[in-house]
């Protein structure tokens, strides 16, 4: 295992290097150049001052040339500094990241026990009412627009009821809480964009699970153990569900990369201050060593998300060993 690792985490490099090259490209060959909303906005801008901004920003170079010198200063951890405030990049993802990661960290775990019950449940009461009411409620939540269900749970919620806070991950007044009423405040505040993300996320991990666990049963070791007089419940939970999360194991280390995609609408329709929100914000802005960064590190979440479902498919499945690759 440990030598398969050490292959694993070598070949990721080039394969990062290829992932950001692209990028970078592509970025650039947007129309638009991050000086223009300075210059284009103001007649009293000169070509003279649009040339300084553009040497200054590194624009005047070939593509090649300013990607080598992203790539050395990536080397170091360095995503350079942003072009709107001129901080430093790795400093806005690390301000905003973490909050990123624990509303979706909490979401993928309320989708994880909510949706593999339910599609164990629909497994054994396949074509049953209560399956094809599993499965109308999951798909409900899967083919409703997220930013739609937003704006309608913040205006029965928020503004008719007065439930909930309506934007924002704090109240104004959050660091003269004390602890317990700190974490009411943030619960109140992010119970509508966790309820979205794990409504929206049920459909894939239950269906999944669903289909994995009905072909699991009809195995010949199951009948085995049906013959055998074991119950219906040591039969699911003992012998059927490690060798059914397989499929789960491989949609999570997919979903891991949707940390940062998938929470550019929810968080621009909350106002929370996340990755998600960062993006969209230095994509509309033309901010180069943002996006940068940020695309950077889906890569690299993508990348240890496949690795991680690789290692987990060793535990989950004692047939799988990668010892000798």
């Amino acid at each position: 295992m440990l030598n398969y690792l050490i292959k694993r985490l070598l070949g990721l490099i080039p394969l990062l290097i290829g992932i950001t090259l692209i990028s970078f490209a592509v970025i650039h060959l947007a129309p638009g150049k991050p000086t223009d909303a300075l210059t284009n906005l103001n007649p009293k801008i000169s070509l003279d001052a649009r040339a300084k901004l553009n040497r200054l920003y590194e624009l005047d170079k070939p593509i090649f040339i300013q990607y080598k010198n992203w790539l050395k200063r990536f080397v170091r951890l360095d995503f350079g500094e942003s072009f709107i405030d001129a901080r430093k990049v790795i400093d806005k993802i690390k301000e905003r990241l973490p909050i990123t990661l624990f509303i979706n960290i909490v979401s993928i775990i309320l989708i994880l026990l909510i949706g593999i019950p339910l599609g164990i449940i629909g497994s054994t009461k396949q074509g049953s009412f209560t399956d094809k009411s599993i499965t109308a409620f999951v798909f409900i939540g899967f083919a409703m627009p997220s930013f739609w269900l937003a704006l309608i749970l913040m205006d029965i919620f928020c503004i008719k009821l007065g439930w909930l806070p309506v934007l924002g991950m704090t109240s104004l007044d959050f660091e003269s809480f004390n602890l317990i009423e700190k974490i009411i405040d943030l619960s109140r505040h992010l119970a509508l964009p966790i309820f979205i993300f794990v409504f929206g996320g049920l459909a894939g991990i239950s269906r999944y699970m669903r289909q994995s666990m009905i072909q699991t049963l009809n195995k010949p070791y199951i009948l085995t153990a049906r013959a055998k007089g074991l119950s219906q419940k040591v039969i699911i939970y003992k012998h059927a569900l490690r060798n059914s999360l397989l499929p789960i194991i491989t949609l999570l280390g997919l979903s891991i990369p949707g940390l940062i995609s998938g929470s550019v609408i929810i968080e621009s329709v909350f106002a929370i201050p996340g990755m998600g929100r960062l993006f969209f914000e230095s994509v509309m802005s033309r901010d180069y060593p943002v996006i940068m960064g940020i695309l950077t590190i889906g890569a690299i979440l993508t990348m240890l998300g496949n690795l991680l479902a690789d290692i987990c498919y060793a535990y989950a499945d004692p047939r799988i060993r990668y010892s000798k690759q």
